[in-house]
């Protein structure tokens, strides 16, 4: 008779917290997010994972899977992330699906580095020995000198040598806005330190390539999503008219996503969400796709879902340090990383798993399901 660890139960939990500021970027307006929260449970052991998605999220996991993978080996990752994604064959994977296996996943890693009392970076085996990140926010709703005193923030306090803004705003209506802009967050930051942009798919490809030049004489080093990543070949033609790295691929939810991707020549460095792609199992896959091809990955946003994973892989660039998400976890969760001088070292209190824990007292007021 096996005496392995089993999951004994999967239990979900989801808040909302209220942005500090009206925000926006490209494409996009909210004045919120909503953080759907897993927790598994085997013996006297929690593991916790989470996404950022819509409430319905936790009913995906209620009902599809939290049956699947109780009763399975609890060190079995790889299996339960498999049968996950059966599960939802019928209610189908990208979107909501994903964000569900991911925020199990997430939990699952998470639980068993912690019944083997490890931090989760241990488990995985570190292939660098920090894990740099860059300040990500400048949203187009800010005006001047919100922008300054956030930039500065990064690069002053923290120590972040690298920062990103949005630009695009209004589906790239404002053109004229968004570059000045930028030139106004090279005066604050100086020469020294890395500018990117996140266009959010808000420009046309000509407009990209446009935009692209102006960018350059910026010293910008990053144009994140120029033209919409479901158009493959408009991205990979910006890709090749301007100087400027492109990246792409947060909203990769499936494995076959990236391949289609890397396949085009669309990017020259891959991003990929764990909170989105079906969790670690996935996201590490992802980052092989990349390493296969010569090229890095970038963890897009959720920083302590990606921190541990982010450390293990040889191929990693960069991890976005994202303005709402770093305000929610640091709210909710006890154990949160600092950036000191440009970079996380998850793992180095020796705290188990992701190192994480909920504080009830802290998120109760925003908890909503």
């Amino acid at each position: 008779m096996s005496h392995a660890p089993v999951v004994a139960g999967v239990d979900t939990s989801v808040f909302t917290v209220p942005t500090d500021a009206p925000e926006a970027d490209g494409t996009l307006t909210w004045d919120s997010t909503t953080l759907v929260l897993a927790t598994v449970r085997c013996r006297d052991v929690t593991g916790l994972g989470y996404t950022y998605a819509p409430a319905a999220t936790a009913r995906v996991i209620e009902d599809l899977l939290a049956g699947v993978v109780t009763g399975l080996p609890a060190l079995d990752v790889p299996r339960m992330n498999e049968a996950m994604h059966r599960a939802v064959r019928n209610a189908g994977l990208p979107g909501v699906g994903a964000q569900a296996i991911a925020a199990v996943d997430i939990a699952l890693w998470d639980m068993k580095a912690r019944l083997l009392d490890l931090p989760l970076v241990h488990l995985l085996g570190a292939a660098r020995d920090e894990v740099p990140v860059y300040g990500s926010g400048g949203f187009t709703t800010y005006d001047d000198g919100q922008q300054e005193r956030q930039l500065r923030g990064w690069i002053e306090t923290d120590g972040i040598p690298r920062v990103k803004i949005k630009i695009a705003e209004s589906w790239g209506s404002r053109e004229e806005r968004d570059l000045r802009r930028v030139a106004k967050a090279r005066a604050v930051i100086g020469d020294a330190a890395e500018l990117y942009v996140d266009a959010n798919g808000g420009y046309s490809a000509k407009q990209a390539v446009r935009v692209g030049r102006v960018l350059a004489g910026e010293g910008v080093a990053w144009f994140e999503e120029p033209v919409s990543s479901d158009h493959l070949a408009a991205l990979a033609a910006v890709r090749d008219h301007v100087t400027l790295d492109v990246a792409a691929g947060e909203y990769g939810y499936t494995l076959p996503y990236f391949e289609h991707m890397l396949a085009a020549g669309a990017v020259d460095c891959l991003q990929a969400d764990v909170t989105r792609c079906g969790g670690i199992t996935v996201w590490l896959r992802a980052a092989a796709l990349a390493q296969a091809r010569g090229l890095q990955i970038s963890g897009h946003c959720a920083p302590h879902a990606h921190a541990h994973a982010a450390q293990a892989v040889p191929n990693l660039r960069h991890l976005e340090w994202f303005h709402d998400h770093v305000r929610i976890e640091r709210l909710l969760f006890d154990g949160v990383l600092a950036p000191d001088g440009g970079a996380v070292v998850p793992g180095a209190n020796g705290a188990p798993g992701l190192g994480l824990t909920l504080n009830t007292e802290r998120a109760q007021p925003y908890r909503v399901g």
